[in-house]
């Protein structure tokens, strides 16, 4: 199998910025879009980076070997959401399927088969459009960090060569055909998926290193699959749904010593695929108060990628709702500002929040969204994440 190889995100100057800029119509906003819902201040300025702050030595992302897991890094997740078209359902489904891997410090230096020395976690949902509900469910298990499936007391395992992550009945694993294959059997839900690359993979920030706060001793690998076609089945307390041909999916792998900076409570995340094959990703980090501590992102049109610079993606809560079970108060629509335009992005229904407290610990909103450009024309669907809402996400 041969992976589409990713575009390589160079250095931009700000000339050259400017010139991206308006070739992705950042200035064309069209006299029918609501001045009232837009920001009438400018963006924070940026966090400077100071010169005493240390150099940061980064590797080079190769692939297969980066699709695999790296357990010398404490955190890694591979995250993977999408929209599933269904004749028997017209509002359709969204998907979220994520495996985390967590290291033990304590534990690294044992030689016994029973040592846990990572713990996996998986969360699993399915977001039912048309009964506007979310089911969702979570599993928990201790890995060795012998070979994938060479120690019977695992009951989780990560290949390190390609994607390949087992956790008792649940899966995600690179087929000998190239795809994607998920697989979650729950109580009321199942899902059985295939995933075909369309597009390139897409290195985020710079070429794969994402920046996640004023230093750059916190950042993350980072890179996407946008545009993944999806073929295969779910199940829904008993009934079957096949994924339609426009059914699409995004996944995103990253991994990290240092992810949140200080200071910081959660984040606000987007991916997004765009109707007509682009890419759109945005996040924020945000402090106690809710302020923007760090943003970034990246706009794929084509074979055009925009990475975002600081300031550059601006996040504008324009509708809240409050949680019933954990009273965590939630943005479900939002104005977010970047190079490509100004999107608003709206949850497909508001009750979207997830309780993982039994395996990360941690209750947070993932749901099914639509994004709608400046001219409010139906432009993407894809999903919202927003995390320490509820409490100060700890990783």
């Amino acid at each position: 199998m041969t992976h589409k190889l990713a575009a390589k995100n160079v250095a931009i100057s700000p000339a050259r910025r400017a010139a991206i800029r308006s070739a992705l119509n950042f200035a064309a906003l069209s006299t029918d879009f609501s001045i009232a819902a837009a920001p009438t201040t400018a963006p924070t300025a940026p966090n400077r980076v100071v010169a005493s702050e240390p150099s940061v030595q980064h590797k080079d992302l190769r692939f297969p070997r980066d699709f695999g897991a790296h357990p010398d890094f404490q955190t890694e997740w591979w995250y993977i959401t999408g929209f599933i078209h269904a004749e028997k359902a017209s509002g359709g489904f969204g998907f979220q399927i994520t495996f985390f891997r967590s290291k033990v410090a304590s534990a690294q230096g044992s030689t016994s088969r029973l040592a846990a020395k990572h713990l996996l976690f998986a969360h699993a949902a399915l977001s039912d459009v048309d009964g506007r509900t979310l089911h969702s469910d979570q599993r928990i298990a201790r890995w060795s960090g012998l070979t994938a499936g060479s120690n019977p007391a695992d009951q989780a395992w990560a290949r390190l060569d390609d994607t390949g992550l087992m956790l008792r009945e649940w899966s995600l694993a690179r087929q000998s055909d190239g795809r994607l294959r998920a697989q979650v059997q729950s109580k009321d839900f199942a899902l059985d998926l295939h995933l075909s690359e369309t597009q390139p993979v897409l290195l985020q920030g710079k070429n794969g290193v994402s920046r996640k706060g004023p230093s750059p001793a916190h950042f993350s690998y980072y890179y996407s699959q946008p545009q993944l076609a999806v073929q295969g089945q779910l199940r829904l307390q008993g009934a079957s749904h096949a994924a339609g041909t426009s059914s699409l999916a995004w996944l995103d792998h990253e991994w990290s010593d240092a992810l949140l900076p200080p200071g910081a409570v959660g984040w606000d995340w987007i991916g997004i695929n765009m109707l007509d094959g682009s890419a759109l990703t945005a996040f924020q980090m945000r402090d106690k108060a809710g302020a923007a501590m760090w943003d970034g992102g990246s706009f794929r049109a084509g074979s055009t990628l925009y990475t975002f610079a600081r300031g550059e993606a601006v996040f504008q809560a324009t509708h809240w709702w409050r949680s019933p079970r954990s009273q965590a108060r939630y943005p479900v629509q939002w104005l977010v500002r970047t190079p490509a335009d100004f999107y608003t992005v709206k949850a497909v229904f508001e009750a979207q929040e997830l309780d993982s407290r039994n395996s990360t610990g941690t209750i947070y909103w993932e749901g099914l969204c639509e994004v709608f450009d400046s001219k409010q024309r139906l432009a993407g669907r894809g999903y919202l994440e927003m995390t320490g809402y509820a409490s100060p996400l700890r990783l």
